[in-house]
């Protein structure tokens, strides 16, 4: 099976690398940022594609991770360079956390030409990407996800086909929703507790053992205690996935308080130029003696 990749960031590239690991066809790699594009290739010894057509041309599935919705209707558009040329008979499986509608939009175009389109929202990091571990959730027809399987399957830990395009992307939305509010939450208890005077290892340990326990203490707890913001899913990732759920919200007349609250923290880190940090950096702005805005500097993170 020859595949290929458009957006080789922290994910899409060790996809790719997984992918090559075990034995399948990587022929071809595209980013905007042309760079990251070269050295993929050039490690693993395929074409640095210059033209998102060429992507298609040489691949009969073509993975997709890009940044936001913009950046995915770029790539499909229906003018200038994209990947819907050479697209007749080609499967389309599209990564990135967007707004459902987008997904729907996708999977259309994609059939116009006689091509198959399939959402596989992530909802892993960086690691599990590398070693075949993600939790992958479908949308799309079932005959995209079937012919999908057996590539998934090799990124995978868990692959679950949620229902038609768009249903996916509502799930994955929910999911970063509620794992943003945790995070937010987390900082605060540390934050308040390291105001207090506590040991925050063995509050970490507490947490752990009783109703404040959530796999955002497991993945993020030690990292805000000990301010290593190391990226795997960044600031301005989690304040724009928030977005997206709180859209979703406002069509319905749904209130959403704290995923507005936690999205504004977000935004906040942003501003503060935090936003390329992980999202354990909204500790920044929740320990005392962190927040620049309180202590006229703030220390290097």
């Amino acid at each position: 099976m020859n595949v290929g990749f458009v957006g080789v960031g922290r994910m899409g590239a060790n996809m790719a690398r997984r992918l090559k690991d075990q034995k399948f066809n990587v022929t071809a790699v595209y980013d905007s940022n042309r760079k990251a594009a070269t050295d993929l290739a050039s490690e693993l010894g395929c074409a640095a594609a210059q033209d998102l057509s060429q992507v298609t041309a040489e691949s009969e599935v073509i993975f997709t991770v890009v940044t936001d919705d913009s950046a995915m209707r770029q790539i499909f558009s229906d003018s200038g360079d994209n990947l819907l040329k050479n697209a007749h008979e080609k499967l389309f499986i599209n990564c990135a956390t967007l707004s459902p509608q987008v997904h729907v939009e996708v999977e259309k175009l994609a059939q116009e030409v006689g091509a198959e389109s399939l959402e596989a929202c992530m909802a892993s990091s960086i690691t599990q990407a590398r070693e075949g571990k993600l939790y992958l959730m479908c949308g799309g027809s079932e005959s995209a996800f079937r012919k999908a399987e057996p590539v998934l399957k090799e990124l995978a830990a868990i692959v679950r086909f949620i229902g038609k395009a768009g249903e996916a992307a509502k799930v994955k939305a929910l999911v970063n929703m509620v794992m943003n509010i945790n995070t937010a939450g987390l900082a605060e208890g540390l934050g308040l507790g390291a105001a207090l005077g506590l040991d925050l290892k063995m509050l970490r340990e507490v947490f752990a053992q009783t109703g404040a326990n959530s796999r955002v203490l497991e993945t993020d707890g030690e990292d805000m205690q000990n301010r290593d913001h190391s990226c795997f899913f960044s600031a301005a990732h989690a304040a724009k996935d928030s977005c997206i759920a709180l859209e979703l919200a406002r069509q319905l007349g749904v209130e959403l308080p704290l995923a507005r609250a936690t999205k504004e923290q977000y935004e906040r880190m942003i501003a503060e130029g935090l936003g390329e940090l992980d999202k354990s950096g909204i500790a920044e702005l929740t320990f005392k003696d962190r927040h620049k805005s309180r202590r006229g500097g703030s220390k290097q993170v």
